[in-house]
């Protein structure tokens, strides 16, 4: 296997191992000093190549399409995303970055590589999901203080109603101080066509998320993280709740006006979460959305101030996203 690439499908948790150099310098020089460790979780708003996948329906997202999606624009989107995590906190990058609605294994190389964020060290996993438009969802980890131990990716057996959706990704990893974290990065299927309609398929994915961690030691350190196309008082999100996942980003806020990850028509909303299992509550050390201002603009017709998106209906504006980065710090 080589950095970013997925091996072959297997049962969901049986493990896929990364062939990855000794990780030795990783413990020399961990003391008794608690780290801080950030988690930053971030909706990417389609972020897609400009090349045709013959077996995924992406024609809206090439130059000739109806988004006229030139490689002008996807560098520009490239970088935008880079500045965008980097922007998450001052004293250095994040450690751990949950990105939902990229398109596929190229995109990743480009931003970790190729954008503003070739200089900041991350290697990556995804997923190779069925979603018939080729969305999935990621993780950007740094090995200097996080190490990836084996990952897998959980599929979700589609409703007699329901289109083919994201898979789950799960990675298991290791911290400075000596933790062992247990990953799912989530995307959750959209409200598209009624609340109602489709809230059994988020509730199909909450339920493939409770049987995972299942399947882990109880005193298991388990963060679960992405859009769950679905706020904090939903029955999907309930329902992890039941099962004590306590949500510790529900009421959390940005500093510049968010009061979500989310704003439509006018009203600020949270689909974007994270959730943790109990062992990990004390390591919360802050919540914080992220809205430095050059990732708002204002809201000409609600008032106030709304995420500055790559795209409003299909008029390019040269944003950056219509979701807010989440980011989390935990104390180890």
């Amino acid at each position: 296997m080589t950095n970013g690439k997925l091996m072959q499908r297997t049962t969901p948790l049986q493990w896929r191992r990364l062939l990855s150099l000794p990780f030795v310098i990783f413990f020399l020089s961990v003391g008794s000093v608690k780290a801080q460790f950030t988690l930053v979780e971030l909706n990417c708003e389609n972020l897609f190549d400009s090349r045709h996948d013959s077996l995924k329906q992406d024609t809206e997202w090439l130059p000739e399409g109806a988004r006229r999606w030139t490689p002008d624009r996807y560098w520009r989107k490239l970088n935008h995303i880079g500045q965008e995590i980097l922007s998450c906190q001052k004293e250095r990058v994040p450690d751990l970055v949950a990105l939902v609605e990229v398109e596929n294994d190229s995109v990743l190389h480009a931003l970790t590589r190729r954008s503003l964020l070739r200089n900041a060290g991350y290697e990556y996993l995804m997923t190779q999901s069925p979603d018939v438009r080729g969305i999935d969802v990621a993780l950007l980890y740094q090995p200097f203080t996080f190490r990836s131990i084996c990952f897998d990716y959980l599929g979700i057996t589609p409703l007699k109603d329901m289109r083919p959706t994201r898979d789950i990704l799960y990675v298991q990893g290791e911290t400075l101080s000596g933790d062992t974290l247990h990953i799912f990065v989530v995307h959750a299927p959209s409200r598209y066509g009624g609340e109602r309609q489709t809230r059994p398929h988020r509730l199909l994915v909450a339920n493939r998320l409770v049987e995972a961690i299942s399947q882990l030691p109880a005193d298991a350190k388990v963060i679960i993280a992405g859009d769950f196309n679905d706020y904090a008082d939903s029955p999907a999100l309930r329902f992890l709740e039941s099962f004590g996942l306590r949500n510790i980003t529900a009421e959390t806020q940005g500093s510049h006006g968010a009061r979500g990850t989310y704003r439509y028509q006018g009203r600020w909303q949270s689909i974007d979460h994270v959730f943790v299992s109990p062992m990990l509550l004390d390591n919360v050390e802050q919540t914080y959305i992220n809205d430095t201002p050059f990732l708002l603009e204002e809201d000409t017709k609600y008032g106030g101030v709304k995420p500055f998106r790559t795209y409003n209906g299909y008029r390019y504006q040269r944003g950056f996203s219509d979701h807010l980065p989440l980011v989390v710090r935990f104390r180890f």
